[in-house]
């Protein structure tokens, strides 16, 4: 495989920000194949070929950090090994969003909003359901630890399943960006330079300020899953070092549950002062 061999965990530790064009490369080639052979379901299945270029780093990267338990003895530094990958895959999650976003303003309204219907329908059936305040952030908090939950089941169960919910966030993401982006240019009557820079920086203000410590959260629940996944895999249950791995993956799971009350916070309280 051609994607496989691009990039390997231990060289994306060292340089995470070269995900970011990896992850913009993997969907406009995977945006480009889907318009090609699938054109009335380019945007489910451009999802999905991006999901398939990524699987590999993930699957490796699930098990060097399931390795790094064996050496790594302190909590601490054990986490911070672990932040490694988490700089990384943050890092592809944004390219993937960038280029979703980038095609949906690129391509005229109606190319758009055909390819991205089923994402639209997402956006309107959430908007339909907003509430404020308390109600809001409750709603948040408990719909984000639903898809936290099967980030961890479908990486436990698929090993790298949970890149796809984390795709189809970014897809979901990038078509409500790239509405907003569109709404400011059409709303524009002067400079379009202007219009386009206006635009993206509300975006990036109404969906990533509470956005990255959301990913981040799904990111470590996806290494939890993994982790334990690949343990059971390498049959490490039945020695004494799996209780030092339950240690380290609940560590990670109550970590992602804490980003996630606060990405709450700040998306319940913070983001619509910015509307």
């Amino acid at each position: 495989m051609v994607f496989e061999s691009l990039i390997s965990p231990w060289k994306a530790e060292k340089h995470p920000w070269e995900l970011f064009f990896f992850g913009f490369l993997y969907t406009s080639v995977a945006l480009s194949l889907s318009l090609w052979i699938f054109t009335d379901y380019a945007g489910l299945v451009s999802v999905f070929l991006t999901v398939m270029s990524c699987i590999p780093l993930m699957y490796k990267t699930l098990r060097v950090e399931e390795e790094k338990i064996d050496y790594i003895q302190e909590e601490g530094s054990l986490l911070r090994e672990h932040g490694k990958a988490l700089s990384f895959f943050i890092f592809l999650f944004l390219g993937i969003t960038f280029a979703f976003t980038t095609w949906y303003v690129a391509f005229p309204t109606e190319v758009s909003q055909s390819i991205f219907s089923v994402q639209i329908h997402t956006i309107l059936d959430i908007n339909g359901s907003a509430t404020a305040g308390v109600d809001l952030f409750t709603r948040i908090f408990f719909n984000n630890v639903k898809v936290l939950t099967f980030c961890l089941l479908f990486s436990f169960f698929f090993g790298a399943g949970a890149i796809f919910i984390l795709t189809w966030n970014a897809s979901v993401i990038a078509a409500a960006a790239g509405g907003l982006i569109k709404s400011h240019i059409f709303a524009s009557n002067g400079n379009i330079f202007f219009a386009y820079a206006s635009g993206y920086s509300h975006a990036l203000i109404r969906y990533f300020i509470h956005g990255i410590p959301e990913i981040a959260a799904y990111f470590i629940g996806a290494l939890a899953g993994g982790i334990i996944s690949v343990a059971i895999i390498r049959r490490d249950f039945t020695t004494k070092n799996f209780q030092k791995i339950a240690f380290d993956t609940s560590n990670l799971i109550l970590l992602s549950i804490a980003l996630l009350f606060v990405a709450g916070l700040i998306e319940a309280f913070v983001t619509p002062y910015f509307y």
